[in-house]
């Protein structure tokens, strides 16, 4: 039968310019590059409705509300979870 092994495993990182950069802080840059050009790429306006009004928004503004309330979001789970 196999044993198991009690060995600690880091988080995965990768070395670039002689610095270890971990492999999330890169997935999260990549993402963000992502964003912002999706985010720059959509500049007309359209309507937002609410509930009772409807508005006319830059679409780059909605997007980027969208943005930060899913971050705080999920921060906010993420920092929930931490024993």
């Amino acid at each position: 039968m196999a044993e198991k092994t009690s060995q600690s495993h880091g988080p995965s990182s990768v070395t670039v310019h002689g610095r270890n950069v971990r492999m999330r802080t890169i997935g999260f840059g990549v993402l963000a590059v992502i964003a912002v050009w999706f985010i720059a790429a959509n500049t007309e306006s359209v309507e937002v409705t609410l509930w009772v009004a409807s508005v006319t928004l830059p679409l780059w503004l909605v997007l980027t509300v969208t943005l930060l309330v899913g971050a705080a979001l999920g921060w906010l789970i993420a920092s929930r979870r931490k024993p």
